[in-house]
């Protein structure tokens, strides 16, 4: 059973959810209309919305004295204060973080995109991340003084186990509870939300960067796993006991072939000199033979694996998602190819087969759905955020909030 003072926590935060529910249905409102639409006494709603005006979740933004009837002194009209940012979406790649801000109406705020080297570990990865929250903030005008919550999405295989004290670390930092999950399923919820189809069923995503990983969406729900590591394109073995080692300890992993380091890899190994995806950009401009070759093969291999999971699942989209899926057409063009011969047994069962829509902010939008939780592709999906530990401050020196007696600094591991 939960101490009082949780189960009072509870409470406080249900009731301010509704208040801020009705105030980004309706509009300005006065705290008698308030208290009217959300069932709660105005004592109760008159305590919640100070403290809320305090945090700067809402505003005062002017009185009823136009068109009131009857005496007394006009009553203040509140209403979401737009600069207040009140959902967060944190997403760490191997070599970046994205982080997304949305505010009571659901809209996104704020987005932004800080880099650090891919042999950067969570001590260099969370300030780094801390470093953008605050520059957003800035840049933006966005407050976070009334954070509702906070998604965090980080990298699949390998780079799983710190997602617990990641998780602490923001709830400590920011006082505000925290939901962790894959990076690459929350970019495929966002693709999914947005899919061209009037409803999205059954979906397969799979993004090709600096990893290979993927989400799945099965009848009409976004799909975890027994421990949620559902989804892991990357890992599964296309070239046999003779391909290159990956990182899970295993040989001929797709990542080995189709990961964006593997490509470049493999054409340097082939006498090309291709270091970034701005010279493989060149080299496909020219229509490099070596290059061509290579980005067949990588196309070649997400296909087969890609088709294998096609004939299982029976999706109605696969989507491709990853910068070099746009620069490298042909790639794209043999992943089609090779899922057409895959499935040709049942060519008028074919899915559609599309680039993604959205570009590397995917990951944090998907957070940030996440967090709204309105989808019917997250009936069911498993919610266990963390929530923060110990009384919360606010301090006038910095806009976020933090665990008493500590520095934002200090909430780092």
């Amino acid at each position: 059973m939960s101490p009082p003072g949780g189960v009072h926590a509870l409470v406080r935060r249900s009731h301010e959810e509704r208040v801020l529910r009705v105030l980004r249905q309706r509009g300005a409102l006065s705290r008698g209309e308030i208290a009217a639409r959300v069932g709660l006494s105005r004592t109760t709603v008159s305590e919640i919305t100070s403290d809320l005006i305090a945090r700067g979740a809402i505003t005062i933004v002017g009185t009823d004295a136009v068109g009131r009837v009857g005496s007394g002194r006009p009553a203040e009209r509140l209403a979401l204060d737009p600069s207040s940012g009140q959902f967060m979406a944190v997403d760490f790649g191997h070599r970046r973080v994205n982080v997304a801000v949305a505010d009571a109406s659901h809209d996104v705020i704020a987005l932004g995109t800080s880099r650090y080297p891919e042999s950067a570990g969570w001590p260099e990865r969370i300030p780094a991340a801390f470093a953008l929250i605050k520059r957003l903030s800035v840049d933006k005008g966005v407050h976070y003084r009334a954070l509702q919550a906070i998604a965090v999405g980080v990298p699949g295989w390998g780079d799983r186990s710190p997602a617990d004290g990641v998780a602490e670390t923001f709830a400590e930092h920011f006082g505000a509870p925290v939901t962790v999950d894959n990076n690459v399923r929350f970019a495929g919820l966002a693709e999914a939300l947005r899919s061209p189809a009037d409803s999205v069923q059954n979906l397969i995503y799979v993004r090709l960067s600096d990893g290979v990983g993927g989400g799945v969406v099965v009848n009409g729900q976004l799909v975890r796993g027994a421990d949620g590591s559902a989804g892991e394109f990357g890992h599964i073995t296309v070239a046999g006991p003779d391909g290159e080692p990956c990182r899970c300890g295993k040989r001929g992993c797709v990542e080995t072939i189709a990961s964006v380091p593997a490509i470049l890899a493999r054409c340097r190994s082939l006498g090309v000199r291709v270091e970034t995806l701005d010279d493989l950009r060149a080299a496909v401009r020219i229509a490099e033979p070596t290059v061509d070759k290579v980005l067949r093969e990588a196309g070649a291999a997400v296909g087969r694996a890609l088709g294998a999971a096609a004939m299982m699942l029976n999706p109605s989209e696969i989507v491709l998602s990853g910068e070099i899926v746009h620069i490298a057409p042909m790639l794209f063009q043999q992943v089609v190819s090779t899922i057409t011969y895959e499935l040709s047994y049942r060519a008028e069962a074919a899915p559609v087969i599309r680039p993604a829509l959205l570009a590397d902010e995917g990951g944090a939008l998907g957070a940030i759905a996440v967090l709204f939780h309105e989808s019917p592709l997250l009936a069911g999906y498993p919610e266990d955020p963390v929530a923060p530990s110990g009384p919360i401050e606010r301090t006038k020196e910095h806009p976020m909030r933090t665990v008493a007696g500590t520095r934002p600094e200090e909430g780092l591991r």
